[in-house]
């Protein structure tokens, strides 16, 4: 009898769980979300401090030592030119990965801001929906082809080689692929203004701005967050499919695209060529996309806590 009465001052007492405490149980109660999270850490760190270990340089020619299969002293093996093949990974990985997280911070703002802009502003739904919906009815590849062609020796000469082309494919890749963002973003917005908390703030003279960066921006967090991760996927793939065509960065300049395009010409003799990126880029969107999954689930508040 005496027991109960305390155990409920304890419990009012109690100070409020953190939500972002209950966002990570959900997440890690995701195996996939958290296996994939593992994953991508470990290529991360892989692609940046693995060449601080593999200190060998992934341009650098050796003639005598072309071709040669994994062993002790190139455990991925050479190439045509005798380069190691380990070293030019983590180069090309860090090139990948560079693009795909750049590419995805532009996509992801345009995204954003376009899909509040239309939501909250009635007079600006009209044409930035019409916008967002012309750029969806484009053929995105022969988009991106006319844009490098256009204006790849331009950036080139402005920038360098590699810098040029590295500006190029991350704004292609950004300008290309913010329109499922702005449309989800636009959606949770539409909804949030008719929210009593969003009233009530109107209703005392909140100016827009303040509304969209206290009330709007923060609850529209979960739909971002999940367009960000699946952002980096889309924009990994599109750079390699570009380096593949012949169209990103040079021959020189590893991206694990490049090298899958130089190594179909050894396909049936050294076939491990092809499988090293093939199997990077494959695995790295797969831990992308499960972390996507289990954020999607993690920052739902229907699903959290079930």
């Amino acid at each position: 009898m005496t027991d109960a009465p305390m155990i409920e001052t304890m419990e009012i007492a109690r100070p409020p769980r953190n939500q972002w405490l209950d966002v990570w149980d959900q997440f890690r109660s995701h195996r996939g979300a958290l296996l994939g999270a593992a994953f991508f850490a470990v290529i991360l760190a892989a692609v940046f401090l693995g060449p601080l270990i593999w200190q060998i340089d992934p341009t650098y020619i050796d003639i005598r030592a072309r071709n040669q299969g994994p062993s002790l002293l190139h455990p991925f093996g050479t190439d045509q030119l005798g380069r190691d093949t380990l070293a030019r990974m983590l180069a090309g990985g860090q090139v990948s990965l560079a693009v795909g997280l750049t590419a995805m911070g532009l996509s992801l703002v345009l995204g954003t801001l376009i899909g509040v802009l239309a939501g909250y502003f009635r007079r600006l739904d009209g044409a930035l929906m019409r916008l967002t919906d012309l750029f969806l009815a484009l053929p995105l590849l022969p988009l991106l082809l006319v844009i490098i062609m256009l204006f790849r020796d331009a950036l080139r000469s402005a920038f360098g080689p590699e810098g040029g082309i590295f500006v190029l494919i991350v704004f292609v890749i950004g300008i290309t692929s913010w329109m499922q963002t702005a449309r989800i973003v636009r959606g949770d917005v539409l909804a949030l203004k008719e929210q009593e908390f969003v009233l009530a703030a109107r209703s005392i003279g909140t100016p827009s701005r303040r509304m969209i960066t206290r009330h709007i921006l923060p609850n529209v967090l979960s739909p971002i967050m999940v367009s960000a991760t699946l952002g980096i996927a889309s924009a990994i793939i599109t750079e390699s499919a570009l380096s593949f065509l012949g169209l990103g960065f040079p021959s020189d300049f590893p991206t694990w695209g490049r090298l899958l395009f130089d190594s179909t010409d050894y396909l049936q003799q050294y076939p491990e060529r092809v499988i090293w990126p093939g199997l990077a880029i494959s695995l790295t969107v797969l831990s992308v996309n499960y972390m996507g999954d289990g954020l999607r689930d993690a920052l739902d508040p229907r699903i959290r806590g079930r």
